[in-house]
Formats: structure tokens, sequence, C-alpha cells
């Protein structure tokens, strides 16, 4: 009998990068390893079909659950191995080659990566993860302006179930790619669809700071504290903003924060 089964390939790939105090975090969907400020979810694909050259489909998903938990242990040739396996199963699978695409990360190889990440996103090119994932590899690999095209791709699919990401890696990418206004139209839509969007919420109090919008920054950073009040990040743009401002007390009170966390100490209060 046939197997019939299905397989999910979870979670984030936060990328941080340093830069006038401001996080710059793409999200990528990639077998969990348990860690991570974020969680998504992929959807789960019936990967079962009939026989091929004497390979049963519905070993894939079989095969890549093997892979995505080697993938998990640091297991990186026992993964590519596994995945190799599942893509020979089920030719052109995307989630196949997006697993081998973490791997050739992992390896260092961005441009082996980036190949296999298209090839997921051409195996099923209305699959808003494959795209997204896509786009942020052209992003973090000089490429900004390119993949642009490919969150709107993402976006452009009902079934992707998680359009903040989408939203808020094009924020970050435009302004990569000299379009702040693009930027911010993309986080305020993240936004609309989820208040609590650390990504946004941190990419607008950035661009307010850096278009000299000092009130408007603060408020951004407010909520972003809110949510993350040990945010290093976070903290030295408050700090920053309330210089600014003028309200010397405050963004000394956030350098103490600051201090704190670096020293490890949990001394100061987390208040603001």
């Amino acid at each position: 009998m046939r197997h019939k089964a299905r397989v999910a390939v979870l979670a984030v790939f936060t990328m941080l990068a340093s830069g006038c105090g401001v996080m710059d975090r793409l999200t990528f969907i990639r077998p969990s390893t348990g860690s991570g400020k974020y969680t998504q979810i992929a959807p789960r694909y019936d990967v079962s079909g009939g026989n091929k050259r004497g390979q049963d489909p519905g070993d894939a998903p079989l095969l890549l659950a093997s892979a995505t938990a080697l993938y998990q242990r640091g297991d990186l040739a026992g993964a590519e191995i596994q995945a190799r396996k599942a893509l020979k199963a089920q030719p052109g699978s995307g989630d196949a080659n997006t697993l081998l695409g973490l791997v050739a990360s992992a390896r260092g190889d961005e441009a082996a990566a980036g190949k296999l990440y298209q090839a997921a996103s051409a195996s099923a090119p209305g699959n808003g993860i494959y795209a997204n994932n896509y786009g942020g590899w052209l992003c973090a690999n000089g490429q900004a302006p390119e993949s642009l095209d490919w969150f709107n791709r993402a976006l452009a699919d009902p079934a992707y179930p998680t359009p903040v990401a989408a939203l808020a890696n094009a924020g970050e990418c435009a302004v990569k790619a000299g379009q702040p206004a693009r930027a911010e139209s993309s986080w305020r839509r993240a936004l609309a669809l989820d208040p609590n969007s650390l990504q946004a919420l941190a990419g607008m109090a950035a661009l307010e700071f850096e278009g000299g919008h000092y009130l408007e920054a603060r408020a951004f950073v407010e909520r972003w504290l809110a949510l993350a009040p040990d945010d290093a990040a976070g903290l030295s743009l408050a700090a920053q903003t309330e210089q600014k401002i003028g309200d010397n007390v405050a963004a000394s009170r956030y350098r103490s924060r600051l201090q704190a966390i670096s020293s490890g100490s949990n001394a100061v209060p987390r208040t603001q």
C-alpha cells in the first residue's frame, strides 16, 4: 500500500546585522532548530503519488523528516544524504530543495544555496513560502532590488500563511534597495496585520529616527521594548531618540539598562 503522508518544514532563519543600532531580520522557513525569536510554520504538502523509476514518492516525506531531524542535530552530511534521497523519490520537491539550501548555507556556500532556493520556487511558482525564501536570499546576498518582486509573489499567494513575515522582509530589503517609502508602506501593512511584529516595529522606529521624526520614533521604540525589554538594539535606539528629544534623564535610564544587559546584571528594573 502506498504511503500517504505529509511533512512540514518548520521555522525561521533570523539574521541579525549591526548598523545604526537597528535590527536587520529576514525570515526564512527552515526545519526548526528549537531556537530563534520567531516561529513560522510552513503548510503541509501531500507528496504521495504514483511510483516512478522504482521509487515510491510516499517515501519522500519520511526521508525529509529524517533529513530534518539530522539537520536539527547539526549532522549536515546526513541531512544532505536524506534530503537528496527525498529529492530522488519526489523529483522537484520544493521542501527537499529548501532543506538542501539550508545545508549549503550552513556550510557557507551561499551560491549553491541560492540555486536551491530558486529551484524550490521554480518547482511551485505560486508558492509564497518558496518565493519568500528566495527573496530573502537575494536580499541577503547583495540583490535587494531584485528581492522585492519575490516578496510580492509571496503576498500574491492566497494560501501563504505568514504575510506579515513577507511584508516585514520587504521593508528591510526596500531600505537596502534605497526605497524608504516602500519600506514604510510594507512595515505599516505588516503592523496592520500584526501590531506586535518586532521586525516591523524596529524598522519603523529606525525609519522615523533617520527621518528626524523623533516623537514618532519614540512611540515605535516604546512598543518595541514593551515586547522585548532587553533588546540591545532597541535600548540603544531609545537612548539616541531621547537624547534627540532632549530628555537626558530618559536617555540615561536607557543607557543604564543597556549597560546592565551587556554586563549580565539584572539590577536595573525594566521601566521606561
